[in-house]
């Protein structure tokens, strides 16, 4: 309840941004309806019942729930198979598991769109030991560079394909790096330059933060193969755990060896809690991207109102759930951060600073008061500390959570 001037003046402030806000939000509520009816469409056609949330141990064979929700996700993505997996503990995880499943000593990865995530150079070899990296697999790794205007170098990544090259990873997501998630657009027409000059060569696309922006996903327009993690857009919020990659037959056969084994691939594979958190948070997984998009539209009207650099503008195309938001200074990254954590219906009591994480260069400072930890389809926001001192902005599980969270972080940056 407001009880002052001050408080009064941020709510209008709020309330207008909110108002410009409202054509994008429209669009936004569009494409939940086109996405909310695919989703029905494969449950209907897979013959959804109780009997797929059942648990089950030991080797899992004829897991009918894991299997269905398999086929589902291959429906969804417009390929031949897919591999839905708790045991596949992040993107990250799902990512390596596609990589280790296709590289072979001698083999070249091309990372099309710059140097991808921190923890996946780390996989590469890029940083950390090396220990287990394609680094030490003798697995060759070059990078072409994004355009100045963010966008996929067709010409360079042309030059960059060399014989042995296997793999092209593009990376649809802005992770830590100041520019645009990369559009399906983009995407595509660099499936069809690469499968123009070599059509062996896989297409492999980073999905993380980018299901659900449209009713395609980049497999329907050229990609070989996407991987992601089910603690972001396609769990729904509800998912526990969990990865997923989809691709063809031939490319997911490969990859499963290196699931389980060779010879036993999908096979294989029980999980004894229930599947129903998998299922239920896919159904409402359009629903709820699209109240982490609209927290992130407004937080870009909001910052640019007060006349920060916001990415991407509020009314701009979106191809991930990100909002970057140039703060300027450290000091103003770890108030916008400390705001979102103490709006957290989860240790709102955590006052959150920046450390030195596991997999990054630099020090990250991370807001999480989520229900499944680490999940950044609900609201969190972090940052590396390094210029331009930009948090990242992530989910919402809620839009009204989203707002309330945001009116904290301005009363932490101390907005009148």
């Amino acid at each position: 309840m407001t009880t002052n001037a001050n408080d009064r003046r941020l709510d209008a402030f709020l309330d207008a941004a909110e108002k410009d806000c409202l054509p994008v939000f429209a669009a936004l509520e569009k494409t939940e309806e086109i996405n909310t009816r695919r989703v029905l469409d494969q449950f209907r056609l897979h013959q959804v019942a109780p009997r797929h949330f059942s648990p089950t141990n030991g080797y899992g064979y004829d897991d009918v729930g894991r299997d269905t929700l398999e086929k589902i996700f291959a429906g969804l993505f417009g390929t031949e198979a897919a591999i839905v997996r708790p045991q596949i503990v992040s993107g990250t995880a799902a990512l390596s598991l596609c990589l280790f499943g296709l590289l072979r000593p001698g083999d070249h990865l091309l990372s099309a769109a710059g140097a991808p995530y921190d923890t996946l150079q780390t996989v590469i070899g890029l940083t950390g030991s090396g220990v287990g990296s394609l680094k030490e697999m003798k697995v060759r790794y070059t990078q072409t560079d994004l355009t100045a205007e963010g966008r996929l170098d067709l010409a360079a990544i042309a030059a960059a394909l060399c014989p042995d090259t296997r793999v092209v990873l593009i990376q649809r997501s802005r992770g830590y790096a100041w520019r645009p998630a990369l559009s399906l657009e983009d995407i595509a027409k660099a499936a069809e330059m690469i499968h123009g000059i070599r059509k062996d060569i896989l297409v492999l696309v980073d999905n993380c933060y980018g299901g659900f922006l449209s009713d395609r996903e980049p497999t329907h327009l050229g990609a070989d193969l996407c991987a992601g993690s089910l603690i972001k857009n396609l769990g729904g919020g509800l998912a526990p755990t969990g990865g997923y990659i989809c691709g063809s037959e031939a490319v997911i056969e490969r990859i499963a060896a290196r699931l389980t084994a060779p010879g036993i691939g999908r096979e294989e594979g029980s999980y004894a809690g229930s599947y129903r958190p998998f299922y239920q948070g896919l159904f409402m997984a359009p629903h709820t991207v699209t109240q982490a998009l609209k927290t992130a539209v407004l937080a870009a009207r909001v910052f640019e109102k007060l006349g920060l650099e916001t990415s991407p503008a509020y009314d701009a195309p979106r191809s991930d759930i990100i909002q970057a938001i140039r703060l300027k200074t450290p000091e103003a990254l770890t108030a916008f951060c400390q705001g979102i954590q103490a709006a957290s219906p989860v240790d709102a009591d955590a006052v959150p600073e920046a450390w030195d994480m596991p997999g990054y260069e630099d020090k990250v400072i991370m807001a999480a008061g989520t229900f499944v930890a680490g999940a950044s389809i609900e609201l969190s926001a972090d940052g590396p500390m390094r210029e331009p001192y930009a948090a990242y902005l992530q989910g919402g599980l809620t839009y009204v959570h989203g707002r309330l969270a945001l009116r904290e972080v301005l009363l932490r940056l101390g907005t009148k």
